[in-house]
């Protein structure tokens, strides 16, 4: 597989990423490298941002992971890989119903036509600085045909490849998420592509490296399959 790799810059800057060969010029032209995949800057303002962040943060986070999170609609079992009805013990309780915020936010997504059914399954994720998760897909039996994801706090980059081996134009692309903006997977960028954040404490950006703060993802999914 013949490779590029490719850095979004977090401004309009073209020729400020050397290590790059060829970058896009802003976060928007992912939606033309990875088939499937929608940027939208400044989806949420910034007041309305930290409101949301304040509500997510007056709930309770599970501490399951090595990062903090939280499940609402349906609790996600990241052993079995598999969306659970009922809790697998007395340790793990059913997620609870979605909060009046995410409802909300459903709801304008489908009003937008960003989601073709309004999800009813929403997980929280806290990445402080040096945190990460692997390259992965989300579940494929599990979830619907599109995931939508808001950034809150620090932005950060996410990276994009596509696994294809076959592929003559497989690329690897770092994607910069800002704080307010919609990232939504459809299409390839949902089942063949793989996203990751890696695991460190800054990025590189258009004037050197951009050190990472505490950043919150809110990620909206239908579900398809669960298990008891």
């Amino acid at each position: 597989m013949s490779e590029t790799s490719g850095q979004l810059s977090f401004d309009t800057d073209t020729d400020a990423d050397t290590d790059a060969q060829q970058p896009p010029s802003a976060p928007s032209a992912a939606s033309a490298a990875v088939p499937g995949l929608r940027y939208i800057a400044d989806w949420l303002a910034p007041d309305a941002g930290t409101a949301l962040l304040a509500g997510i943060d007056a709930a309770s986070w599970s501490a399951q992971l090595k990062r903090r999170v939280q499940h609402y609609g349906h609790r996600y079992d990241y052993g079995r890989r598999a969306v659970a009805t009922v809790a697998a013990d007395a340790s793990q309780p059913t997620a609870p119903p979605l909060p009046v915020w995410a409802r909300e936010l459903a709801v304008r997504l489908v009003d937008e036509g960003l989601m073709d059914r309004e999800a009813d399954q929403v997980i929280v994720n806290e990445y402080q600085p040096g945190q990460g998760i692997s390259a992965h897909v989300d579940c494929v039996p599990c979830f619907g045909p599109v995931v939508a994801a808001i950034s809150l706090g620090s932005s950060c980059l996410m990276d994009f490849t596509n696994p294809d081996p076959d592929s003559d134009d497989g690329t690897k692309l770092a994607v910069p998420l800002a704080p307010g903006s919609l990232l939504v997977m459809a299409g390839p960028a949902r089942y063949a592509w793989r996203h990751a954040i890696a695991a460190r404490k800054s990025d590189t950006g258009a004037a050197g490296r951009v050190p990472r703060g505490r950043r919150v993802s809110v990620t909206f999914r239908t579900v398809l399959h669960t298990t008891q």
